[in-house]
């Protein structure tokens, strides 16, 4: 009762919150709307809308909406900028109690608004606390060196100051100290529960239907929950609603075809319509591989297939409902060792997963009022089996629903959003420990949740105060979370911001530390084999646990020079992982043996700090982009203190890009990643491992497996990580809407021996990529 109360009152909270504000518009006018491309009917995300000669705008979101209120009556003259297209002007008389709806289109133009965008992207900075959140949009991601001729997300995420890939193949995701499970991935509202494939090189999102997506790398406020180190909020574009087109890809690495296309015409700009968009790609590397790059020395057994299919219907007056679906897999064949009646022979070690799903969100534009509805509602599934030959059977799969409710009410440059959220999902984890017994754990978790986040600028400064409400109903938990992000601008060109709060979950990862490689990533909700004491105190819940603390400036040097710097850190509580000291069962006969040592799961704290530094510098056809991160994490289980095999000291990327020629055909882009080396555990020995299944078995005729005794764990690193990529691209254009490219690349130009991992029963050094140029050829119709 007391939880259902603590619900109540930030229900409560946030209606009078909206009810308050809404008598300060009396007297006032607004103007809303949405900005669209006049060719496609896509909406123009992140470009400004303002009244000539005043200081009253507002960015466009992710939906092209913009909303400008509290408007003293009187003639103003509104104009749209954004790079690439003509400027939009249009006179408008504000009335006092007056709401203006207007649909904005975007003509392409060739004049060049280089600086205007320059300037905008400034105001945005002025306007937005933007700690800890980097914005990342298609144009971006085609400007790194692509693996075959096709930009990929996965690519361009290394590249992020804070963000951690562990290798070429295999690679997962760390952000800032926090593993893949603590990062949640979103694509148009759902959840994605494995968005990289085993390859490393590449995700299941497909770039060219992309609208952009935000990753937050620590400090989110309360309109994302669950997880507690990341967010990736990943939107796709609508299909082009007034003419039919598309996109074939094929490259040695794999090919892909897009189409698009009106359902129902847009006929006026202010008519309904209704469009589609369905992307499939595919990769065949297990297969071309033994063409093209039959001069390695090593497999690349690797292969995806990836589908996702969009309907969107559009009101007259800007109202949207999307439909959406997916189907992503992968696979891969891996070469394993088994040791067996003292024979030790290679085996192939099979590893696959898919994931599917599907749903939907909307956008409701009130008649007379001034709040921006938003839903999402959504399905996913992911499964993951690895087949090791002379090992049992590992699986894991999670289902989950997820869905809800979100308002926005804007003020002058002030709003408040405020919203509901529901999700659930059921995990299936079945595998072998280590002493070859079966645990199948099936588990079922169900989460609500109630946010409020108001931003308020006053003066120089922006406060964004939230608070998250999160109730985790299967635990009988309530968990309430305080956000808050704030930024000073001390002047136009050097502001000081900073964010922080508190985070939980009930997610865990099936990962085993152990594992030199792992590409089986598995999940599960709070486990119950849990110690009810840590570190000499109760446990009092199962949720995994997270404060934030983030400070850092922007300054701008000149119009094309900038500088990000942040300082972060990361304290854990609490965390679950699986216990990699285990030796005894947990029954009645080991009741003296400590928790350490018979639970599958403990207990664990940590903490992670860093520094991450950002330089961008813009100019007419040159961009350049250099980031480098300095971070630290510990964990501790409770008998010792450790480091994880995903910390890696130093991490440092040089990205840059030129074009040149007529309409900028020709384009050069390269790429440089140096890291430190991954901690890993020395192997100091081996020895015959038994196991007695029946009584009487003779122990000196029976042969066991081969045992590995490990030393310190992650007392060692490996040597440096570093790779070169060069990218050159040339495009042919036919007409104005048909072109092709061709793509030309090189991954690791350099040839750097970087090591993959140390086989511990053959000792055998398997290292990362090696050189592999790739061709691709790509037309647009």
């Amino acid at each position: 009762m007391k939880s259902f109360h603590s619900l109540l009152l930030t229900a409560s909270l946030g209606l009078f919150l909206m009810l308050s504000s809404s008598s300060l518009m009396a007297q006032f006018g607004t103007v809303r709307g949405f900005v669209y491309e006049e060719e496609t009917g896509e909406p123009v995300i992140f470009t400004n809308v303002y009244f000539y000669k005043t200081s009253m705008g507002t960015p466009t979101d992710e939906n092209g909406y913009f909303a400008i209120t509290r408007i003293p009556p009187g003639d103003y003259i509104l104009m749209v900028t954004y790079i690439g297209f003509d400027s939009l002007i249009i006179p408008l008389t504000i009335k006092a109690d007056e709401m203006i709806t207007e649909k904005l289109f975007l003509k392409a133009g060739a004049v060049n608004l280089g600086e205007v965008s320059i300037s905008a992207a400034r105001q945005d900075k002025q306007s937005e606390t933007q700690t800890s959140i980097i914005k990342v949009t298609p144009k971006e991601i085609q400007k790194i060196p692509s693996m075959g001729g096709q930009p990929d997300l996965a690519q361009y995420l290394t590249v992020l100051p804070g963000v951690i890939f562990s290798g070429d193949q295999g690679g997962q995701l760390y952000i800032r100290g926090g593993p893949p499970v603590q990062n949640k991935v979103l694509y148009d509202g759902m959840i994605v529960y494995n968005p990289f494939h085993s390859i490393g090189l590449f995700s299941v999102f497909d770039v060219d239907i992309l609208k952009n997506a935000d990753v937050y790398t620590g400090g989110f406020n309360a309109e994302y929950g669950g997880r507690i180190s990341s967010i990736m909020d990943i939107s796709t574009r609508d299909g082009n609603k007034n003419r039919f087109g598309g996109k074939v890809d094929v490259s040695t690495f794999g090919a892909k075809a897009l189409l698009e296309g009106p359902i129902a015409r847009q006929k006026t700009e202010n008519s309904a319509s209704a469009s589609f968009i369905l992307s499939v790609k595919s990769s065949y590397l297990n297969e071309s591989s033994k063409i093209f790059y039959s001069y390695l020395d090593q497999d690349l057994p690797y292969s995806y297939t990836d589908i996702y299919g969009k309907i969107s219907v559009n009101a007259p007056n800007g109202s949207k409902v999307n439909l959406f679906g997916f189907n992503f897999s992968d696979m891969a064949t891996l070469q394993g060792y088994n040791y067996d009646n003292s024979v030790l022979s290679e085996v192939p070690v099979s590893y696959n997963w898919d994931s599917y799903g599907g749903g939907g969100n909307f956008i409701v534009i009130p008649g007379k009022s001034a709040v921006l509805l938003e839903g999402n509602f959504a399905y996913s599934y992911y499964k993951v089996n690895m087949d090791e030959p002379g090992k049992q059977t590992r699986s894991s799969s999670i289902a989950g629903f997820n869905g809800g409710l979100q308002f926005t009410y804007f003020f002058g440059k002030n709003a408040l959003k405020y919203g509901l959220e529901l999700s659930g999902y059921k995990t299936v984890f079945d595998f072998y420990n280590t002493l070859n017994r079966n645990i199948d754990i099936s588990q079922n978790s169900t989460e609500i949740d109630l946010f409020v986040k108001f931003k308020w600028q006053v003066g120089k400064f922006i406060i964004e105060p939230g608070l998250r409400a999160q109730y985790y109903a299967s635990l009988s938990t309530f968990s309430p979370e305080p956000r808050l992000a704030v930024k000073y601008n001390v002047t136009p060109t050097f502001r000081l911001k900073a964010a922080g709060g508190y985070y939980t979950q009930n997610l865990i990862s099936t990962t085993n530390d152990l594992d030199v490689v792992n590409l089986f990533y598995g999940f599960l909700t709070g486990p119950e084999n849990l110690p009810k004491k840590f570190n000499g105190k109760n446990v009092k819940n199962k949720l995994q646990q997270a404060w934030h603390a983030i400070f850092g400036f922007e300054w701008d040097l000149t119009n094309n020079l900038s500088v990000n710097i942040e300082g972060y850190y990361k304290y854990y509580p609490q965390l679950t992982n699986l216990n990699r000291n285990k030796l005894f069962e947990d029954n009645e006969a080991n009741s003296d043996q400590p928790d350490y040592l018979k639970k599958d799961f403990i207990i664990e704290t940590g903490d992670a700090e860093g520094v991450d530094i950002s330089l961008k510098y813009d100019i007419r056809n040159f961009h350049f982009w250099g980031t480098y991160s300095l971070g630290f994490i510990h964990r501790f289980d409770g008998v010792s203190t450790y480091v994880p095999p995903f910390d890696r000291r130093h991490n440092v990327n040089l990205m840059g890009t030129y074009a040149f020629g007529k309409k900028k055909s020709w384009e050069l882009n390269v790429r440089y990643n140096y890291g430190s080396g991954f901690p890993f555990t020395p192997t100091q020995g081996y020895y015959e491992e038994l196991f007695f299944t029946n009584v009487g078995t003779p122990i000196t005729v029976t042969n066991g497996s081969l045992g590995i005794l490990y030393g310190d764990y992650n007392s060692h690193r490996l040597t440096y990580y570093s790779r070169l990529d060069f990218d050159f691209k040339k495009t042919f254009y036919f007409g104005k809407r048909m072109k092709l490219e061709i793509d030309a690349s090189v991954t690791n130009l350099l040839n750097e021996k970087n090591v993959f991992y140390v086989d511990r029963i053959t000792n055998t050094v398997v290292y990362q990529l090696p050189i592999l140029p790739s061709l691709g050829l790509s037309f647009t119709f």
